[in-house]
C-alpha cells in the first residue's frame, strides 16, 4: 500500500542517517492513505484518493513544523509502499488531534519504514516558506523529488 509520511527537513535527515523513518520510542509512525473510509468520502477516483491522503499528510507535516520552530519552513511528505500487513487503521487516538480518528485517511504504522520503502519525497519550494510559516498552504503544491535528491533538500 502507498502510504504519506509527514515529516521535516530535520526528520528527513535523521532518517537519511538512519537508514529508515522510525516512530518515537518504538510507537506507530503516523501515515496516511488512501483508505477505504477516505475511499467512502472521495469515491472511486484513485488519483484522487493518492492526492487527498498526500493533502492530510501536508497538513500533518505543518503541525510537526509549530512544534519545532527550529525546523525550515517547507512541508514534507515522504511516499512509501509498504505491505498492508504493517498498516493499522486509527480508532484510539485523542480525538482532539486534526489527524486523528477523525481524518478517514489516517493509518498507523508498525515497525518503520526503511528507506528502500520510500518511492519518493515531497516537499514545499523554498520561496514559499513565509506563507508556509504563516499556516497558508493553499497556494502551494508540493514539488516532486526522486529518492536520490533527497540528501541534497537537507544539506
Amino acid at each position: 500500500m502507498r502510504i504519506y509520511l509527514p515529516t521535516t527537513l530535520p526528520a528527513l535527515a535523521a532518517a537519511l542517517a538512519a537508514g529508515r523513518v522510525e516512530g518515537d520510542d518504538g510507537t506507530p509512525l503516523r501515515a496516511y492513505a488512501a483508505t477505504a473510509a477516505l475511499r467512502g468520502l472521495v469515491g472511486d477516483d484513485d488519483e484522487a484518493l493518492e492526492y487527498e491522503a498526500m493533502r492530510a499528510a501536508a497538513d500533518a507535516s505543518l503541525r510537526l513544523l509549530a512544534a519545532d520552530p527550529a525546523a525550515p519552513r517547507r512541508r514534507v511528505v515522504l511516499a512509501a509502499d509498504i505491505p498492508d500487513t504493517a498498516i493499522d487503521p486509527v480508532h484510539d487516538a485523542d480525538p482532539a488531534d486534526p489527524g486523528g480518528p477523525d481524518d478517514p485517511a489516517a493509518v498507523a504504522v508498525r515497525g518503520g519504514v526503511p528507506l528502500k520503502r520510500v518511492a519518493s519525497g515531497h516537499v514545499d519550494d523554498d520561496a514559499a516558506a513565509d506563507d508556509i510559516a504563516a499556516g497558508r498552504t493553499d497556494d502551494h503544491e508540493l514539488l516532486w523529488f526522486a529518492t536520490q535528491e533527497l540528501p541534497y533538500l537537507v544539506e
